[in-house]
C-alpha cells in the first residue's frame, strides 16, 4: 500500500488531501483496501454510490452495454439516451434534458441556458445571476463564478462577471439585489459543502413566487441533495415547488461519470444547435447507467428505505448530540446530515478511519453523513458506536 501511495504522489498533481489508504474493491456499504481491511463507508463517494458497491444488476447492465456500444457522437441518436432522458424528465418534472459528464458541467450548462434565455427575451447580453454565499457548485471557471465561498474563487479571478451573492435563506437581502438584469436565481436546495443547510420552506416558496412574478428563472442545484438523498427523488418536491432548471449528477450514474441539467420546455428551447455541446455527454454507456439507476431505485424501493432508515439515522445523531456538549447542531434531511462541532473535526474523522469507518467533513467543523441509500439500521448502529469512541478519544487528547 505504501509503495502505491508513494508512486501515485510522484505522478499525480497534488490537488487532494488524500487519506493514506489504497482502496481496492467494495461490496454493499463496505469498502476494502489492498491489505484486505474492511471499512464501513458513510460517504459513498461523496453521495455517488446510492445503490452501494457491486450491485450486480447495475454492473450487468453496464457490461451488456459495453458489448454493444460504448460511445457515439451526438450527431446520431441512441436508445439508452432516450430511456435515460424519459426517466429523468418524469422524475424531475422537467421537459427536456442535456446530459453532461459531471455536476460541474451541468452547472456550466445551466448558466449558459439561463443567459441565452435572457438574451433571446431581451436581445442584450448584460444579464446577472444571483447566487448564494457559502454555496458550492464546482471548480470550473463558470461554476467557481457562482460558488459563494471566497477560498475557492480568489486564486482564479477574474472569473465570469454578472454574479451577485446574497446570504442563503435571507429573503430581504435577496430582494434588495434583484434588478432588471437578473436572469436567474441559483441555489442548492440543501447546501452541501457549506455545512448541510436546507432551504427554509417559506423562503424557497417565496423565491419561487418572486421568480414567477418577475420572469426570473429559478435554478436549483441538486447534484448532491437530489436523486433520493433527502427522501424524495428531488429535494424540491418536499417544498411543493418546481425549478425552471435543475442540475443533477453524483447518484444519477451511481459511479458512472454523468450529470445533467434539465429544464421546462419554454426555457430549454432557448438553446439552439451550436449553442452547447459535449463529446462524451449522453453517450450510450453513461445513459445506460442512468436508466438502470432509475429502474433499481423503483425495484429496490430506495425512497422507502431512505425514509425509514433516514429517520433512524436522525434519531441516533440527535441522541449523540444531546450526549456531547462539543456538538452544537444537527442539520439535514433523509440521508444527508451534518453534525456541527464546536471545534474542528479533522481528528475525529482520522480516528474513525483508523477504526474502519469512513466519514467526511463539510467545512472545518462539520461531519457530513452521506451513506449509500441502501444502509440498514444495523449500519447506523455500527457507525454510531465507532463515532462515539472517536469523539471521546478526541476530547481526551484536547484536554
Amino acid at each position: 500500500m505504501e509503495n502505491i501511495i508513494n508512486q501515485q504522489e510522484q505522478v499525480l498533481m497534488h490537488t487532494y488531501q488524500r487519506y493514506p489508504v489504497v482502496l481496492d474493491h467494495g461490496e454493499g456499504v463496505y469498502l476494502y483496501d489492498t491489505n484486505g481491511k474492511k471499512y464501513l463507508d458513510f460517504a459513498s463517494g461523496i453521495a455517488v454510490f446510492a445503490l452501494g458497491y457491486a450491485n450486480q444488476e447495475y454492473n450487468n447492465a453496464l457490461k451488456s452495454q459495453i458489448d454493444k456500444l460504448i460511445h457515439t457522437t451526438n450527431y446520431f441518436y441512441n436508445e439508452p439516451a432516450l430511456a435515460a432522458a424519459k426517466k429523468l424528465t418524469k422524475a424531475s418534472g422537467m421537459d427536456r434534458v442535456f446530459f453532461t459528464n459531471s455536476g460541474t458541467e451541468a452547472i456550466e450548462g445551466a448558466i449558459k441556458l439561463a443567459r441565452k434565455y435572457y438574451y433571446k427575451k431581451f436581445g442584450k447580453a448584460d444579464s446577472e445571476i444571483i447566487a448564494m454565499e457559502h454555496s458550492f457548485h464546482g471548480r470550473s471557471m463558470g461554476a467557481l463564478s457562482v460558488t459563494g465561498t471566497k477560498k475557492y474563487r480568489e486564486a482564479f479571478e477574474p472569473l465570469i462577471g454578472g454574479v451577485v451573492f446574497v446570504p442563503y435563506n435571507n429573503l430581504e437581502e435577496l430582494k434588495s439585489k434583484i434588478s432588471d438584469k437578473t436572469c436567474a436565481i441559483l441555489m442548492e436546495t440543501v447546501q452541501g459543502e457549506g455545512g448541510i443547510y436546507p432551504a427554509d420552506p417559506e423562503y424557497l416558496k417565496e423565491v419561487r413566487k418572486i421568480c414567477d412574478d418577475l420572469g426570473i428563472l429559478l435554478i436549483l442545484d441538486e447534484i448532491q441533495c437530489g436523486m433520493g438523498r433527502c427522501g424524495t427523488m428531488f429535494a424540491y418536491e418536499q417544498y411543493g415547488i418546481f425549478p425552471d432548471i435543475v442540475t443533477t449528477a453524483k447518484a444519477l450514474g451511481c459511479g458512472m461519470p454523468v450529470g445533467a441539467f434539465a429544464a421546462k420546455e419554454l426555457v430549454a428551447n432557448a438553446l439552439e444547435p451550436g449553442d452547447h455541446g459535449t463529446t462524451y455527454g449522453g453517450n450510450p454507456l453513461a445513459t445506460a447507467a442512468v436508466a438502470k439507476v432509475f429502474d433499481l431505485f423503483e425495484q429496490e424501493q430506495i425512497l422507502v428505505n431512505v425514509k425509514e432508515v433516514g429517520d433512524y439515522l436522525q434519531e441516533k445523531l440527535l441522541d449523540l448530540m444531546n450526549e456531547n456538549q462539543s456538538i452544537i447542531a444537527l442539520r439535514g434531511k433523509g440521508m444527508m446530515y451534518g453534525l456541527e462541532f464546536a471545534n474542528p473535526v479533522k481528528d475525529i474523522i482520522s480516528k474513525a478511519l483508523e477504526k474502519n469507518l469512513i466519514l467526511i467533513s463539510a467545512g472545518t467543523n462539520v461531519i457530513r453523513f452521506l451513506p449509500a441509500l441502501i444502509i440498514e439500521k444495523k449500519h447506523v448502529d455500527e457507525m454510531i458506536t465507532i463515532l462515539k469512541e472517536c469523539i471521546s478519544m478526541a476530547e481526551l487528547i484536547s484536554c
